[in-house]
């Protein structure tokens, strides 16, 4: 009946509400139809018939609800318990109070409320109920049964029955609440756990094609240098030609570096090709590296750390990474790209501001998701930022992306610097 509106897992558990509700409500229906046709006793009929008309009409109004495509919150659904705790409570009023047997029906909404809800609200379900059940201690319209032969007996048994009412939504607000906590963190982590084995598959993927990419672009980076000297050799009287094909045999060069150092230390541990830095030494050379490659981009680099200077693993991957980074903010950027560094607690603090058109709703939601690119097509294949939070989250760090308050984009990072 509700298989197409099963959208999320508050909405299914409001949907087992509502049946809930129904075998409640014809359970209320047969057992006043049973005990007005078949005892002899006196009740208020017509203000329990109005009760149950209300709680009808309420569950139809809550099936309209399903209907609906809005999402439904934890408060809604609360708000949905409490619909059943307040008319159980008008039946038991007109009914005998805390000495009719159902009053232990007062468990069923408290046990949905710690199953499904934080736990705030489960201790909140727990004090309604309490206060209800002991309302009707007091106040309500008793059942004709002459109890005065036994009185202190039966006043006794129905004190028991409130303490032991207690003691179990006591007791089931907190075991309960612990049991579900844990079966939420353990769904946490499971799904950490498959998206993290899904990343690692979709890295090993990539790593297969780049390290083919690398042999494959061997040839004509090679070709490319040749040429290139020769043109250089060729145009000597021309200053400004000169300077371009430098700047060209300058890229050639560190392409062709950086597959050598792709192929050499391919399947090397992290150990095996870090070795310590200072953190200052470590970030000027990254950004002079930068500086060769992209030359036409223009930064400003504030730098500021207590003494003694800590030290940074030093690997490629983590250069290459930081690299990524610096290029999407070169290439976000209109003008000039600010970049920061602070060190603190054996922590880095690295923020790279661009003076862009700061980051979309989608980018700012699937930002770092594999192949996801908000560049024109053919300017980006959308593996960059991917590749460079999974080696940061290797290395312990972190990579956040929001926009600027003053405009643009600011990606920032931390990094765990050694320990000294």
């Amino acid at each position: 009946m509700f298989s197409d509106i099963s959208q999320s897992p508050l909405k299914n558990n409001l949907r087992r509400l509502f049946l809930l509700r129904n075998i409640s409500i014809a359970m209320q229906c047969l057992t006043i139809g049973l005990v007005y046709w078949t005892i002899d006793i006196a009740l208020p009929w017509t203000a329990l018939i109005i009760v149950v008309v209300l709680l009808t009409a309420l569950n139809f109004a809550t099936c309209l609800r399903l209907y609906r495509n809005w999402p439904i919150s934890n408060l809604e659904f609360f708000l949905q318990l409490l619909i059943d705790v307040f008319a159980l409570s008008a039946l038991l009023y007109f009914s005998g109070g805390s000495t009719n047997p159902f009053i232990s029906l007062f468990l069923l909404p408290l046990t949905i409320a710690a199953t499904v809800l934080p736990w705030r609200y489960t201790w909140v379900m727990a004090t309604i109920t309490i206060s209800c059940y002991t309302l009707l201690l007091f106040d309500y319209i008793p059942l004709p049964h002459d109890h005065s032969k036994h009185l202190v007996e039966f006043n006794l048994h129905v004190s028991g029955m409130w303490l032991t009412f207690v003691l179990s939504t006591v007791i089931i607000a907190w075991f309960v609440v612990k049991m579900s906590i844990s079966t939420r963190d353990r769904d946490k982590d499971l799904a950490l756990a498959r998206e993290q084995a899904l990343r690692n598959e979709q890295i090993v993927a990539l790593g297969t094609q780049a390290a083919s990419a690398a042999h494959e672009l061997g040839t004509p980076l090679s070709t490319m240098a040749i040429v290139s000297k020769e043109l250089q050799q060729e145009y000597t009287h021309d200053e400004e030609f000169q300077n371009n094909i430098r700047i060209l045999r300058d890229q050639v060069t560190h392409c062709k570096q950086t597959l050598t150092q792709l192929l050499a230390k391919a399947g090397q541990d992290r150990t095996e090709e870090g070795n310590g830095q200072p953190v200052d030494y470590f970030l000027q050379q990254l950004l002079d590296k930068w500086q060769l490659i992209r030359p036409s981009i223009k930064y400003t680099y504030h730098c500021s750390g207590k003494k003694p200077i800590p030290q940074i693993m030093n690997t490629q991957l983590l250069n290459q990474s930081l690299l990524n980074l610096l290029n999407n903010a070169a290439d976000a950027s209109s003008t000039r790209v600010d970049i920061k560094s602070n060190w603190v607690n054996e922590v880095l603090h690295l923020e790279i501001i661009n003076d862009g058109a700061g980051l979309t709703a989608e980018a700012t939601q699937r930002a770092g998701e594999a192949f996801f690119t908000s560049k024109i097509p053919g300017q980006g294949f959308g593996i960059g930022l991917f590749l460079a939070n999974a080696n940061i989250e290797r290395f312990g760090g972190s990579v956040h992306l929001f926009n600027h308050p003053d405009g643009g984009a600011c990606t920032q990072v931390k990094l765990p610097l050694i320990q000294s």
